[in-house]
């Protein structure tokens, strides 16, 4: 089967999303496909490359070109509309591959809906976030979560967001084009039941299957032992936090619930401080930045707990199914994609979310029992295997010859 997969970002960009579509189209061509791609150009970047099996198109945008309004940090996203030059060049892209199924993750979407019916070719879309009804893609209003879209509350809200000029063309935009991406879209691959509820598939009637993000089968291995980033991990137990540090992430509310422990072995938290927290860190919390993957992988194989105290609906975060792989509790918010990847009481425990005397408590609790501890850690091994690529892409490449016959 001949596929292309549209993505707004693709490694070396990295994060959660992009980690996956990488690994689908790997796995995909592996699999006997024929796979191609096409994403964002980013400066530096090579315009084209094969990526093991994968054909990658690196495209240009018009917003990308001419306005800021779509870039954070040198990241060039995709609008929540058609971009004349991107739709321009997928239609080169399309006309080279000549693909049957075509994949798309985010907003990319946009500038592929005009071309569907040209292109004959069957159209999935993995929603990665709640993007198709919410401009700011988290769907929280009032750091609460979201009960559904208003026009004037999403206005209010992306404003608040985005600044008035992004936040209104954004909302106008994403009404619009998400309409017709309902209409356009044959099959919808939420990541999570959240995903799929706070999306309203069921209610606008559109065909989708739960489909989660995945790990590669051998992701516990995918490891660098002697990595000289791990001399910065203390010595013996420790709790492990990776992600954004940020509000919603749950990095305040961890702190909180920390400092409250009755026996406080060291924390330890990897990744990007967010721009929404300034904390202020004790001295038994290391917060370390710019940790490989190979480096963050070893680091779960050390610890103790794997925390994932997220305060917003967060769709299906990858970190936990690799804390799993590596035969660790984890503790988390009973929110979003968590609920469907920890099992609560087998594999790790699930809090409520914003609750700090809650996260405390099962901290404690886990901490207190080391024999439940281990045996979580055991079946975490266990319960991954439904999150593996040998079990996920299966289920994607039914839903492509569905699509098709």
């Amino acid at each position: 089967m001949r596929i292309l997969m549209l993505a707004q970002f693709y490694p070396p960009t990295i994060g959660g999303e992009e980690r996956h579509v990488r690994n689908l189209g790997i796995e995909l061509a592996a699999r006997g496909h024929d796979v191609s791609l096409a994403t964002l150009w980013h400066k530096g970047q090579a315009e084209f490359e094969i990526d093991q099996g994968v054909r990658v198109h690196r495209i240009r945008g018009t917003m990308q070109r001419f306005s800021a309004l779509f870039v954070e940090q040198e990241r060039q996203y995709s609008p929540p509309f058609p971009d004349p030059e991107a739709l321009n060049a997928i239609r080169r892209v399309i006309i080279a591959e000549r693909p049957d199924i075509i994949h798309a993750h985010n907003w990319i979407v946009h500038s592929m809906t005009p071309l569907k019916v040209w292109s004959k070719a069957k159209l999935i879309v993995t929603l990665h976030d709640y993007s198709l009804i919410c401009v700011q893609k988290r769907l929280t209003y009032q750091n609460r979560v979201c009960d559904g879209p208003a026009l004037i509350k999403c206005l209010q809200c992306s404003q608040g967001f985005y600044g008035t000029a992004k936040g209104f063309s954004s909302t106008a935009a994403n009404w619009i084009w998400g309409t017709v991406e309902r209409r356009m879209v044959d099959m919808f691959l939420p990541v999570s039941e959240a995903v799929a509820r706070g999306t309203q598939l069921a209610r606008h009637k559109v065909p989708y299957q739960v489909i989660p993000n995945f790990v590669p089968d051998n992701v516990a291995m995918l490891r660098d032992d002697e990595h000289p980033l791990l001399e910065q991990l203390p010595d013996g137990d420790f709790l492990l936090f990776v992600g954004d540090v940020s509000r919603d992430k749950g990095a305040e509310v961890l702190l909180q619930a920390y400092a409250a422990l009755e026996r406080q072995i060291p924390l330890v938290l990897i990744g990007r401080s967010g721009k929404d927290l300034e904390l202020d860190v004790p001295s038994n919390v290391r917060v370390l930045q710019g940790w490989p993957h190979t480096a963050v992988m070893a680091a779960w194989k050390r610890c103790t707990i794997a925390l994932a105290p997220s305060i917003w609906p967060d769709p299906c975060p990858t970190v936990a199914m690799e804390a799993m792989a590596s035969g660790r509790p984890v503790i988390a918010s009973r929110m979003g994609g968590l609920s469907d990847i920890v099992a609560d009481g087998e594999t790790g425990l699930l809090v409520p979310s914003n609750d700090p005397q809650a996260l405390r408590d099962a901290i404690q609790c886990l901490l207190d029992d080391p024999a439940r501890r281990n045996q979580m850690g055991i079946k975490a091994k266990e319960r991954i295997a439904e999150f593996e690529s040998k079990s996920v892409v299966s289920r994607i490449e039914r839903v492509y010859q569905e699509v098709s016959a």
